[in-house]
């Protein structure tokens, strides 16, 4: 291992060490866990195949490129495809701005999709939303991009951070994104911010069942905030996942893990922590 290498000596033992807890994990669950690529967002800009393939090492079976994917070049995405191909790892959602859901923007957003083989085109923040009719707003494009989607067999998803939970006019705009968009679009469901808040995640996922399709298994802690790892926060994560897979119709999800400042070891401790709890 060289120096050049994005998997550290530190997060490659702490990758081994988790190994044995693998075939125990996966009969926990039969979900694959993925990444979240914003964690080591500065280890993909300095070296995308290095770090895509660090990653495969450790074990993570999915992975979710955010909004700078927008600008590649159908070539570029093909290449990484191939990566995606060539280490076993799937891409089933992508992270998206609002320009991807533009009338312009959405077309290049299938595109792009298509050849990552990603399914779900992901809103990951709708801005800067002061009232419960602009959450409505944002519902509607997000309704009509559902259907252009349908018709290319994709599908649209709606990230959710902690200012959709806050009460606004009475009301919490999670659930004006919920009742006003149709039930094949999915809610991808951002765990920390809402633990942070103090809203209930089990209550959430079981009052919006089959659409809590990924989740980010993302951690918070007063002490910590969300530069805690994944499984030593506040998350209530075995009752989280039971709730996500008898009633949120879970099909993946995604590890992030945004705050550290050595990115590769905290996603290699992660997968780790997340394993021994799933054998638990």
């Amino acid at each position: 291992m060289n120096a050049s290498d994005p998997l550290t000596r530190r997060a490659f033992l702490a990758t081994s060490a988790a190994l044995p807890l693998a075939l125990s994990a996966q009969s926990a669950s039969a979900i694959p866990v993925g990444l979240e690529l914003y964690s080591v967002r500065d280890n993909l800009d300095k070296d995308l195949p290095g770090t895509l393939q660090a990653v495969a090492k450790m074990g993570y079976q999915v992975v979710e490129f955010f909004a700078p994917y927008f600008k590649w070049t159908p070539e570029h995405a093909r290449e990484v495809r191939k990566i995606l191909d060539d280490t076993g790892m799937r891409c089933n959602s992508t992270h998206n701005g609002l320009e991807s859901f533009s009338e312009a923007g959405l077309a290049n957003a299938i595109e792009l999709n298509h050849i990552l083989g990603a399914h779900y085109i992901v809103l990951a923040s709708p801005g800067k939303v002061t009232s419960l009719d602009g959450y409505r707003k944002v519902a509607e494009s997000l309704t009509q991009a559902q259907q252009k989607l349908q018709a290319e067999g994709l599908s649209a998803g709606y990230h959710n951070h902690d200012a959709e939970f806050h009460l606004l006019e009475g009301t919490r705009p999670i659930e004006i994104i919920a009742a006003n968009t149709p039930k094949e679009l999915m809610l991808q469901f951002d765990v920390g911010t809402c633990v942070e808040v103090g809203s209930d995640p089990v209550a959430w996922i079981e009052a919006n069942p089959g659409r809590i399709r990924s989740m980010h298994l993302k951690d918070w802690s007063p002490e910590h905030g969300y530069r805690e790892m994944f499984g030593d926060g506040k998350a209530p994560w075995k009752k989280i996942f039971e709730a996500a897979e008898t009633a949120g119709g879970a099909e993946y999800y995604l590890i992030e893990q945004e705050e550290n400042p050595n990115p590769l070891e905290a996603v290699a401790q992660c997968l780790s922590n997340y394993r021994k709890l799933r054998a638990a």
